[in-house]
């Protein structure tokens, strides 16, 4: 049985470097059991698709915390966000642009209403295999030889934690009398320490969908939709939020987000500060590493072709060692008793937020540099 199965594993002694961004870590969960929490829109509880009470003090405190003009919960994850934000601003037949690194919620919407999606292609870095930067020069080249698209998608930051340069690409956009919207899913974490590159909501996007589940203290699916600028249709865009999201959205997964800001409205400065103390201790660990890389950790160095990157991301390359992907992610799994978020080609990525613990860093760090001494022998 599903209930049964998930409390075995979460009573294990496996760490998570995946995420929801909790880490089931009580610490940053609230103290109710869930089902005290599960009720529905009774008197005094508000109406998430028409918000006047407490449902909209909670989304007046995202927009605060993030600098956005506006923000909406959304409790169907990023994904409703990117469908609604891409449906409200489009007509059938409209053309949309995305490089080719989107959300399957951009190419769904593109089917969803009968929009034609042109992409282009990311540059993949040739020692990791990572996905680069969306070159500004790429968005502009392709807006002029489509002179008729409606709206830009990037994602920024990417699974990888690679960011590109909001700012230029917007401006790109806007001169060409495009929306761009923003799948920030990866990037709530983002714009409360200098230490992070700041947050698309403040560098001139007009949609900015972020997934507090990712990489805060939040339940999977807890998401905001943010309204960073005027050009945005605003009614058309809750009109599509009501098509297209539940009709009994879960008090669970909104008190969740009301939780999880009002940490960050409280305690951002002490909970980010030593995040970035573990960050450091584990980049200064993993120096060790002689086969295995940790992209901008350890001895790597910055990357030209990237604009900027979000630390919290682990990318452990193997592109050039004995060992693949596969098998570190196996090992960590097997041996270490490491869950980690993906497997790509070339690298693994492990997901970190200010949830986890020291010890949690230090397994990780001992784990990479017991592999990587074991296969550099070889």
């Amino acid at each position: 049985m599903l209930y049964k199965e998930i409390k075995k594993h979460t009573n294990s002694d496996v760490y998570p470097m995946h995420m929801p961004g909790h880490k089931g870590n009580k610490r940053f969960l609230p103290p109710a059991m869930l089902n005290e929490l599960d009720i529905t829109e009774i008197y005094g509880f508000d109406d998430l698709h028409n918000p006047h009470g407490i449902l909209l003090e909670t989304e007046t405190l995202a927009a605060e915390l993030y600098g956005s003009r506006k923000s909406l919960m959304l409790v169907n994850g990023t994904t409703v966000g990117i469908l609604a934000s891409i449906g409200a601003h489009t007509e059938r037949g409209d053309k949309i642009l995305a490089v080719d690194n989107y959300h399957w919620s951009t190419s769904n919407a593109a089917k969803l209403f009968g929009l034609e999606l042109i992409t282009i292609d990311a540059e993949i870095d040739e020692n990791s295999g990572v996905p680069c930067s969306i070159s500004p020069k790429a968005i502009e080249h392709a807006l002029l030889e489509n002179p008729k698209i409606k709206l830009v998608i990037i994602t920024s930051p990417t699974y990888e934690g690679v960011v590109s340069d909001v700012a230029a690409i917007a401006a790109i956009a806007h001169a060409h009398g495009c929306l761009l919207i923003v799948d920030s899913a990866h990037g709530a974490h983002l714009g409360f320490s200098d230490t992070f590159p700041k947050s698309a909501t403040v560098m001139g996007a007009d949609i900015v969908v972020i997934s507090l589940h990712k990489t805060l203290p939040a339940m999977t699916q807890c998401s905001l939709l943010h309204v960073c600028s005027e050009r945005v249709n605003v009614n058309a865009l809750k009109d599509m939020l009501y098509i297209l999201q539940t009709s009994s959205p879960s008090y669970v997964l909104m008190s969740s987000i009301d939780y999880c800001l009002r940490l960050l409205k409280s305690d951002s400065v002490e909970l980010f500060r030593a995040y970035e103390e573990k960050l450091s201790t584990f980049s200064e660990r993993v120096k060790e590493l002689k086969m295995l890389s940790v992209l901008h950790h350890g001895n790597d160095s910055p990357h030209p072709d990237f604009y900027d990157f979000d630390l919290g991301k682990i990318v452990i390359t193997t592109k050039n060692s004995p060992i693949s992907s596969e098998v570190l992610a196996y090992i960590l799994r097997r041996e270490h008793k490491i869950e980690i978020e993906r497997v790509c080609d070339d690298y693994i990525i492990a997901m970190t937020s200010i949830c986890d613990t020291s010890e949690g860093f230090k397994r990780l760090a001992d784990a990479l540099i017991a592999i990587d001494e074991t296969y550099s022998e070889i």
